[in-house]
């Protein structure tokens, strides 16, 4: 019986706290709210700048042949590259793929060798915005077959986006109180909040360019060497700051 006893008085209990549980629960859902989204967003000029090259070489009979010739041109567009670049100011350069493989052309059910290609791909990590155009320029005379990407970036990125969510997140706060003041309440808390940040890169000068050899040649006859290069133009990135924001008002 004492067992018995004891078994109802806990489940008494659990029963009293779900209760309880349950009340505050919808306390806290009947509570007044006030939610609001704010935004802030600035232009900033990109001070870095990602390029990806690569040397791609063939042979019909020899992958010693064309990779020989891949190291080759390679040597040289790795060399001058690197003397464009200011290791102090946190430029370098590095492969970022290499792949050497037969490729083979299908004739019915007959697998040919066609020829055997390498591939040397190699990325670029500079703050010299203004020498990008020369180091295109460069790379392709030195034999880069593909420029396969040009990005732009900003270096103290993350600082901004705190600057801009703290805006925002003021913004917000201002107009809540504003708004709950002029009805005759004021705010009692943050019911919830969700920030985020993101940024709008321009549209790169150079997503994917082949060179050929031979027209690279006419383009060099044809035409005087220009010093500054490919004029290469970085524009400006904004950088985007969302605050969705919930307050408590009493």
């Amino acid at each position: 019986m004492k067992k018995v006893l004891v078994s109802l008085m806990i489940i008494s209990l659990f029963m009293t706290g779900a209760v309880l549980t349950g009340q505050a629960v919808n306390a806290e859902k009947e509570r007044g709210y006030i939610a609001l989204s704010t935004s802030a967003d600035m232009e900033v000029a990109p001070d870095i700048a990602e390029i990806s090259f690569a040397i791609v070489t063939s042979d019909n009979k020899s992958m010693q042949k064309a990779t020989a010739q891949n190291k080759e041109i390679s040597d040289k567009v790795y060399a001058l590259l690197k003397g464009m670049l200011n290791s102090q100011n946190g430029d370098y350069i590095k492969t970022s793929d290499f792949h050497a493989a037969p490729v083979y052309t299908y004739s019915g059910n007959k697998k040919n060798l066609d020829k055997y290609e390498v591939s040397n791909r190699v990325f670029v990590h500079t703050k010299s915005i203004d020498k990008i155009g020369t180091m295109i320029d460069g790379a392709i005379s030195a034999g880069a077959t593909n420029v396969n990407s040009l990005n732009f970036s900003v270096s103290n990125y993350e600082s901004q986006c705190n600057s801009l969510i703290e805006k925002a997140a003021k913004k917000a706060s201002t107009r809540a109180n504003i708004a709950v003041k002029s009805a005759g309440s004021f705010l009692d808390g943050i019911r919830s909040m969700d920030i985020s940040c993101s940024e709008n890169r321009p549209y790169n000068a150079a997503p994917r360019m082949l060179m050929a050899k031979n027209m690279l040649g006419a383009v060099a006859d044809s035409a005087p060497a220009q010093a500054a290069g490919i004029e290469i133009s970085s524009g400006v990135i904004k950088i985007y700051a969302n605050v969705n924001v919930s307050y408590f008002v009493k």
